[in-house]
């Protein structure tokens, strides 16, 4: 009966607004507390950001709870945000931390999204995508980075993060990272990387992987460094989180 409860509350107006305001506080708090380390990356992404005006952020989706603490305020970074219950209270989050958000998925509204995020990096928006996400597998890069760094000339970059003691959520197939206040953190941006107009199926499938082999690296790097379990690359949902009735026309 609570579960039941707490569910139908969730999937409220009232439910996603104050899920989505306690979520961002307790973020907030925990990366005002938390002893960050800069490892690599952050500075030169801000002169490559000056450089070009805007670029295509990544980041996979088992660290996406602190990625938007990290984003330097003073230009605009829109995030593609699945439009299922979940992804309501993320655009909560997102917008308490500054950063908007672009409808769609791979699931719904695909084109009509790829049109917004090319149409956002031709403006100077960057944007961010989760390129494992909704539903995996865990930690492998798809193409639509490459896509649109393809298209738009723009740099993709990926950005990770490692709290000590945080906590694994095993049972998830992204294996989420709950981090908690008051402990050390670690954060990293790989170098840069752009996809030439030019280039053949076999070479964006050298790029493919070695964007996806940079992040994992720096991300198993940062885990190590804190005492963090390995995590694997791999794992996919079992099962979409869409409703029947939450889902468009393809």
């Amino acid at each position: 009966m609570k579960i039941k409860w707490f569910k139908k509350f969730s999937q409220s107006q009232w439910g996603e607004k104050i899920i989505g305001n306690f979520a961002f506080y307790y973020l907030k708090f925990v990366g005002l507390t938390t002893r960050w380390q800069s490892v690599t990356g952050v500075k030169e992404t801000y002169e490559t950001l000056d450089k070009y005006g805007s670029m295509i952020v990544i980041g996979w989706h088992g660290r996406t709870l602190l990625m938007p603490y990290f984003w330097n305020k003073t230009r605009q970074l829109n995030a593609l945000v699945s439009p299922h219950r979940d992804g309501r209270i993320i655009v909560q989050i997102l917008k308490k931390f500054g950063i908007g958000n672009i409808d769609g998925s791979s699931d719904r509204n695909s084109k009509e999204a790829a049109i917004e995020l090319m149409r956002n990096l031709q403006q100077g928006n960057s944007i961010a995508i989760i390129p494992d996400g909704p539903r995996g597998p865990r930690m492998k890069l798809t193409m639509s980075p490459l896509f649109y760094a393809q298209k738009s000339g723009k740099p993709i970059l990926g950005i990770t993060y490692s709290v000590a003691g945080a906590k694994v959520v095993t049972k998830s197939w992204d294996n989420m990272l709950l981090p908690l206040p008051f402990c050390r953190g670690m954060y990293a941006i790989t170098e840069p990387v752009f996809i030439p107009a030019n280039a053949t199926p076999a070479e964006l499938e050298q790029y493919r992987q070695k964007i996806e082999t940079s992040l994992n690296e720096l991300t198993w790097r940062l885990d190590k460094a804190l005492g963090l379990p390995f995590i694997p690359q791999g794992k996919e949902a079992k099962k979409s989180r869409y409703k029947p009735t939450d889902k468009g026309k393809k």
